[in-house]
Formats: structure tokens, sequence, C-alpha cells
């Protein structure tokens, strides 16, 4: 495992590793003095292959989040995925990219280029597929492109599970405020599968357009209970979103009102799910010998919404050869 730490002008400092094209270190300056790590990670390298890692920084794919049935069907032919929950493929199976050694193709101070080929059949997923993810740190921001190109019809969706923290890691993160401008959410049943149709945030405590402090996260709305706290896709601008047209666009903003430190998200993905770590069952223990503690961390992943290849309504997930798939997320740290 090989780490790269990128810097700009001292605003920002975040460490990505090869393994996983992991976010490992994400370091913002303390008014107090020295630095503020705002990521949960691990001190021991080993520990990211560990099975109980909840993908803490990881870059997710080839499919991240759940298919349902471990199973897509493309121009009539179905594949079989590798079904690494009971019901579903997650993150791409158990050997998905968050646990492939990515090589490191370019890399200079403030930015690293990885890519990682994945052969054809692998994990179940149809097609040779070429993916980079490139980290630049400019200034007090770190901007993340995930791009892929494939030989043959396939499906595609790659994002970065970053746990942000901005308090003291080990508590828990009710104390922060989250603001998602979304009017619609994916419902989803037991399994995490989306039921097909959307719900307004309206009316619920899934409303987070002007910001709400996560103490939400016992509330007993069933979208919160089936799950013991947040794991669900907010729709950002709709169904209105079309793959030729994907403008950037406020994602999310996470702060912490005892310290001042704020996060904001910004990406030309067209949903974002939020997990706030609820289950810690087997997760090893974090940096500095931490107990994992459930709600400890939140995951702002900007990605395709989940079963996206089974669910026609949600935006397409397909990648032909000669097209280009490109997510672009921006992480501003304040």
């Amino acid at each position: 495992m090989t780490a790269y730490r990128l810097v700009d002008d001292g605003s920002l400092e975040v460490t990505v590793a090869d393994l996983g094209a992991t976010i490992t270190r994400v370091r913002v300056p303390d008014p107090a003095g020295g630095w503020r790590d705002v990521a949960l990670g691990f001190d021991n390298e080993a520990t990211y292959l560990d099975a109980g890692n909840p993908y803490l920084g990881a870059t997710v794919g080839r499919y991240a989040n759940r298919i349902a049935g471990a199973r897509v069907v493309l121009d009539g032919t179905a594949y079989r995925l590798d079904r690494n929950e009971p019901g579903a493929c997650l993150h791409g199976g158990a050997g998905g990219f968050h646990t492939k050694t990515w090589e490191c193709i370019d890399v200079d101070t403030s930015s690293v280029t990885f890519e990682l080929v994945s052969p054809d059949g692998d994990q179940g997923f149809p097609g040779r597929l070429t993916a980079r993810a490139r980290y630049a740190v400019t200034g007090d921001r770190l901007t993340v492109l995930l791009t892929a190109t494939t030989d043959a019809l396939t499906v595609v969706n790659l994002t970065n599970h970053l746990y942000v923290h901005l308090g003291d890691h080990g508590d828990s993160v009710a104390d922060h405020v989250l603001q998602v401008p979304a009017v619609t959410y994916l419902p989803v049943d037991l399994a995490g599968i989306p039921l097909g149709y959307t719900q307004m945030v309206e009316g619920t405590p899934l409303d987070l357009r002007e910001g709400r402090c996560l103490d939400l996260l016992d509330d007993s709305h069933p979208d919160l209970a089936r799950s013991g706290g947040l794991d669900l896709s907010f729709l950002l601008g709709g169904l209105s979103f079309l793959p030729g047209g994907r403008g950037m666009r406020l994602a999310a903003r996470l702060e912490h009102p005892a310290s001042g430190r704020f996060v904001e998200v910004h990406t030309n993905q067209p949903a974002l799910h939020v997990y706030t770590l609820n289950d810690v069952t087997g997760v090893p223990a974090l940096r500095d010998g931490r107990r994992a503690r459930a709600h400890g961390g939140v995951a702002l992943e900007a990605q395709i919404p989940p079963d996206a290849p089974n669910q026609p309504g949600l935006p397409s997930p397909v990648l032909r050869p000669g097209e280009l798939y490109s997510s672009v997320t921006t992480w501003w740290f304040g």
C-alpha cells in the first residue's frame, strides 16, 4: 500500500492510497494550532482489507450501492453478479474496486491519478472496463474525478466512500447539521433496494433542504427506523437528469456548529446517498484505537441511484464502447 500526500497552499492536506484508491486522511488547519483530521480511517494499512471495513474512504465499483438480485439484463442478456449481501450485489461485490491495488499513473504535490483495469467478467460484470480516479487539492477544495471506458456494453457507477466527522471522533454525529437540497428521495425495502417510486421529503424528518440537526437519526419514521439511521438516496434536481447534461450542483452541506467546521459537496451526479454508519458490527478499531460506534461518521456518496440497471425510471448507468463515464465531485472544507 503506497500513500500520497496532497497539498496546495496549506489550507487542506489529503492522503490517498493506491489500495482501493482510498482517501485515508483529510486534514484541515485547527484554529487552536496544528491539524484536525476530519476523515475516518485506520492506523494499520492491512485493516483496509479487513472484511469488516465499511469502505472507509474507498473508491467503490464497478457499481456503487446495491443491485437487486445481483443480476442485470443488457440487450436481452442476463448477467449474474457477485451476491455479497442477501439479495443484492453491494458496491461491486466482495472483490470490488475497493479491494484492488490501483496503478499510480500520474502524481505531483497536489494531485494523483490512479488507473484500474477490470477484466470482462470481473464480479460478473461484462466488458473490460478501464477506470481512473484523480484526486486534486486546490486551496481548501478536493476534487475527485472518476472516469471509465469499456470495450463492451456494461454498467458503471463509481463513487468515493469517504466518511466525515467534523467534531471529536468517537462521538456521534448527532450534533452535526446536514443540508441536502433535494425535493425527493428513494424509499427502500428491508434489503435496501428502492421500491420503484419517489417520495417527497416535505412533511417528513427527511426534509433536509434548509439543514437539520442529525439528532433525527433516532426518529421513528420507517425510512430511518429500517436501518437505524440514514441509508437513503436523495435525488438532486428530481428526475429531470439527462446523461448528456450533467451540471455541477450543491449536493450537501455538513456543519459542526460547536467548532464552526463545515464541508460542502458539489457534484455532477444525479443522486446523493447518505449513510450514517448505522451498523458497526465487526468494524475494526479506527485510528488511534477508537472503537467504531453507530452514527460515528457521515458518508456523502455522489452517484447514480441504487438498482438503476433494473429500474428504467432512474438515470441510466449503461456504458457502451466509445462512450466516457465521468463523475466529478468537489469537497470544500472550511
